[in-house]
């Protein structure tokens, strides 16, 4: 990525003021602090404004702006970070299949994701898979079961293909498939131009919001407000009537200033 990273401002964005060492507790806390400071959000796809995947934009954008972003922003962020402390940190790619019927063909690589290589193994990391948020980095072993505060997750491996999910109260549920292999920046922006402006992509058409705090997960989709708590157990859930409980939504549980006022958001996310 071009451009330099400021990494205490970054720090100060999520409000993280702990220990800075490549080990496995930093990552956990960092990765805690970013998804609690910094939404899923997806604003710019619904409007069509450009989402850029330069260093300096992104920055610009979920540090220094009051704005969230989608998984490519996310996890490009935290690669920075993490790599700027001094860990080993690898870009993946997965394909997305939290929607898709179990036996549907893979999709194309939409979504970006984290390698990190520590002394004790070697896990995923990921502030930007906006469906399930995960809020602890997981190691990257198959076929046992990891607990978080808010989830159980598994990872299993068919050919060179592994598979991350979700246990919820129907079953698993399959959050995305990757390999290991190494990205490019170019391999993000062709994926991100994609999922930003292909009009068969719910990102473009529907108002996504997610914020992890503490042992709570809040979610927007288009009107419907939502809290989970773990697993996905929903705990309250409401439809926003109008436009002014839009903006007080985006002010107070994400945190979010929005590039266009709430009247325009509201609108376009329908009845």
């Amino acid at each position: 990525m071009d451009g330099e990273f400021r990494l205490q401002n970054y720090l100060a964005r999520i409000g993280y003021h702990g220990p800075l060492h490549a080990d496995l507790a930093t990552l956990k806390a960092l990765q805690l602090a970013h998804l609690d400071a910094i939404p899923f959000e997806t604003l710019d796809p619904l409007l069509r404004r450009p989402v850029k995947l330069d260093l300096a934009s992104v920055q610009a954008k979920l540090v220094d702006g009051r704005r969230g972003g989608y998984c490519y922003e996310h996890n490009l962020l935290l690669q920075a970070a993490v790599a700027a402390i001094g860990f080993e940190v690898t870009g993946l790619a997965g394909r997305v299949r939290w929607m898709s019927p179990p036996d549907s063909p893979l999709g194309a690589k939409t979504h970006m994701l984290l390698k990190v290589d520590l002394a004790d193994g070697v896990y995923l990391a990921d502030a930007g898979f906006g469906a399930c948020l995960l809020d602890a980095p997981l190691l990257l072993k198959a076929d046992i079961e990891q607990t978080t505060a808010m989830g159980t997750y598994r990872l299993t491996q068919s050919d060179e293909l592994l598979w991350l999910n979700a246990k919820r109260e129907g079953g698993w549920r399959t959050l995305y498939v990757f390999d290991l292999q190494p990205q490019l920046q170019s391999d993000y922006e062709l994926g991100n131009w994609f999922t930003s402006t292909n009009p068969a992509i719910p990102l473009t058409t529907r108002l996504i919001m997610e914020r992890l705090s503490g042992r709570r997960r809040y979610r927007l989709v288009d009107r419907t407000l939502s809290t989970e708590a773990r697993d996905g157990e929903v705990v309250s859930e409401r439809t926003l009537a109008s436009a002014a409980e839009l903006a007080d939504a985006m002010s107070d549980t994400f945190r979010v200033t929005p590039p266009v006022p709430a009247e325009v958001i509201f609108d376009k996310i329908g009845g």
